[in-house]
């Protein structure tokens, strides 16, 4: 893993928006797998930037969120297409055919899964997969467990995961769904190119689980050591169990 720890959120997020950007210019076709959450959020908001500035062009690439809410219909404020609007989408210029989304409120989530895999199969694989790590470990909702699963699947939300998502339903974790549609293991795995971020002293036990621990489906992010092209951008309350070894 290439591991990059940066001294301020601010300055990783923007370092790893110019690493998209530049990625963009070298294959404007690029296929982008988008997460939700809070890590990513700086990033957003740093290509947005680069899109005002004219330094970014989306017109030609391709984006896959990672997942979304169970039951909740794209619309809801909550969902994470509503985030995605708010905080990318309506500020640059992915076209609206080339953003693909799990429907979570289809009525047969495992047709919907099955859909999914196939759109992202039918455009070659994810060029580049942006991550974030939940406290636990798991990357998209690929929550810990005694095994993982490899395509696209319904998924059971942890304690720990919906703590973590609490910010997005007035700070009442009781509100957070039980359970999301998310991208599989397989096609995190088959990316090119990954960047995973991380930001904070609660991350810093995944991070060094991940890059130091044994491969396992108790800690899914662990399985990225098996994976060719792994970029890490961490701050230094993140990268501070690595700094201790």
């Amino acid at each position: 893993m290439n591991v990059r720890v940066f001294s301020s959120e601010q300055e990783a997020t923007a370092a790893c928006a110019a690493h998209i950007a530049a990625e963009l210019r070298t294959k404007p076709e690029l296929v982008l797998g988008l997460p939700t959450g809070r890590s990513p959020l700086n990033v957003y908001r740093e290509l947005v930037l680069l899109r005002a500035r004219g330094e970014l062009d989306l017109s030609r690439a391709t984006s896959f969120n990672l997942d979304e809410f169970l039951g909740m219909p794209p619309d809801d404020p909550s969902s994470f297409r509503s985030y995605m609007e708010r905080h990318f989408f309506q500020h640059v210029n992915l076209s609206p055919e080339r953003i693909h989304f799990l429907d979570g409120s289809a009525p047969e989530a495992e047709s919907e899964c099955s859909r999914y895999d196939a759109a992202v199969e039918e455009v070659g694989g994810l060029d580049v997969v942006m991550l974030g790590i939940g406290a636990n470990g798991h990357i998209a909702f690929n929550e810990p467990g005694d095994a993982l699963v490899a395509p696209c699947h319904r998924a059971l939300l942890s304690r720990e995961t919906r703590q973590g998502l609490a910010a997005l339903f007035g700070d009442d974790a009781s509100r957070v769904p039980l359970a999301a549609l998310t991208m599989g293991m397989a096609a995190l795995m088959q990316a090119r190119q990954v960047l995973l971020l991380a930001f904070g002293a609660s991350k810093a036990a995944a991070v060094t689980a991940m890059m130091h621990g044994p491969i396992s489906p108790q800690c899914p992010a662990s399985f990225l050591q098996l994976h060719r092209d792994v970029r890490v951008w961490l701050d230094s309350g993140a990268a501070s169990g690595l700094q201790q070894r």
